[in-house]
């Protein structure tokens, strides 16, 4: 088993390392461009040129982020989907009861997200391949755009270099997205349509996965959804990403019924055996068994063990998300004994629940800081203070 996971740990480095590979490749490329194009022309403001260039590649990252994303909206309304949310960097459009809200939601190794409503199932089976690679078809339509019209305006300055880095930065977006690999804590659309191809169990749970962003759009909580949902996938199953998600998503539920004991019991579980659980999840399920531990037995050297360095550059990244907000109340309070850290981060928890797309989720973060914060004053009286 150690040497399993020292095996899924160097293919997982390995495959973070090509995504930087990938956009190593792009800004070289790019600055291959502008190199020629500044040589090229001659200019009494080199240095405007050069701003020039820079906000074209900046223009060509950002918009090739957004039309991926359409690219999974448009394809999945062919396919029989409906518009669930659409979120490019922070910025998240979402149905919200049935009406548009611009909300806010940042998460690590993803530059943006499409959610949508899926069909009904069909013998076990609803299409998923128009859906996942929509972002990558999209992005090599406009890359094909963009080389069209840098053939057909050469001349034009600035406007012809940045043609061939939107050419540029949409092809090696595809491949980036298209080939499968996971991409840091995340599984890129190649390897989500690889996880899905000819497996009824991960179509299932592909299924259920958008199915609760449906009830979470309409305010329904995890442990108000269908008990069938979170159903546990077994061990030999739990190696396909896709059905993995499902197991993660029974101990959130379990989290949300306040089963802590059988929420740690099976997370501790998941994240020993070999599994497809994304990196995203598996730190967000470290971070519910921190919590479990400290406001059950709060043994030292088991927080000290989890909070592992990773684990601070992943809660760091994600300083906004609640799970994590709540979690370090919980160790501001419980570990610390630090009841101003522990005011800060309650501060930036409202601060971030204002914003966040799902509300009901903010409700049961708040109860599970409650229980931290009564966990905290029965071990004052209990220590006499």
């Amino acid at each position: 088993m150690a040497r399993e996971k020292k095996s899924e740990r160097k293919k997982a480095t390995w495959q973070q390392f090509v995504g930087i590979l990938f956009m190593i490749t792009i800004g070289a490329a790019c600055g291959a461009v502008s190199v020629s194009y500044l040589e090229r022309q001659a200019t009494d403001t080199p240095f405007l040129s050069f701003i020039g260039l820079f906000l074209g590649l900046y223009f060509s990252l950002y918009f090739h982020m957004a039309v991926h994303e359409a690219g999974h909206l448009v394809f999945g309304l062919m396919s029989g989907y409906k518009f669930s949310s659409y979120r490019v960097g922070s910025f998240m459009l979402v149905k919200e009861r049935g009406r548009l809200r611009l909300r806010r939601l940042k998460l690590a190794g993803t530059g943006g997200q499409c959610l949508m409503t899926p069909p009904d199932l069909k013998d076990g089976k609803i299409p998923v391949a128009l859906y996942n690679l929509g972002g990558v078809i999209m992005n090599v339509a406009v890359g094909l755009l963009g080389l069209f019209l840098y053939f057909l305006l050469p001349d034009i300055p600035l406007l012809s270099p940045v043609l061939l880095m939107l050419m540029i930065v949409g092809f090696m977006t595809a491949m980036l997205n298209g080939i499968p690999m996971r991409m840091g804590t995340i599984d890129n659309d190649g390897y989500n349509a690889f996880a899905l191809s000819k497996n009824k169990e991960a179509i299932e749970a592909f299924w259920v996965q958008l199915k609760l962003v449906e009830q979470n759009s309409k305010g329904v909580r995890l442990k108000d959804m269908p008990a069938e949902w979170f159903t546990v996938p077994t061990d030999e199953a739990m190696k396909n990403s896709m059905v993995a998600a499902r197991g993660v998503f029974a101990c959130n539920r379990l989290m949300d019924e306040e089963r802590f004991e059988d929420a740690d019991r099976l997370m501790a579980h998941l994240l020993e055996i070999e599994s497809g659980i994304v990196g995203l999840h598996r730190s967000l399920l470290i971070c519910d068994r921190a919590y479990v531990e400290l406001i059950g037995e709060n043994r030292a050297e088991v927080i000290d063990g989890m909070m592992t360095k990773e684990q601070a550059r992943f809660m760091k990244a994600m300083k906004r998300f609640p799970t994590v907000l709540r979690t370090q109340y919980a160790l501001a309070l419980l570990q610390k004994n630090d009841t101003a850290a522990a005011d800060a981060v309650k501060k930036d928890f409202d601060k971030a629940a204002k914003s966040y797309p799902y509300p009901h989720e903010i409700d049961s973060e708040r109860e599970l800081m409650r229980i931290a914060e009564e966990k905290a004053v029965a071990l004052k009286q209990q220590n006499g203070d």
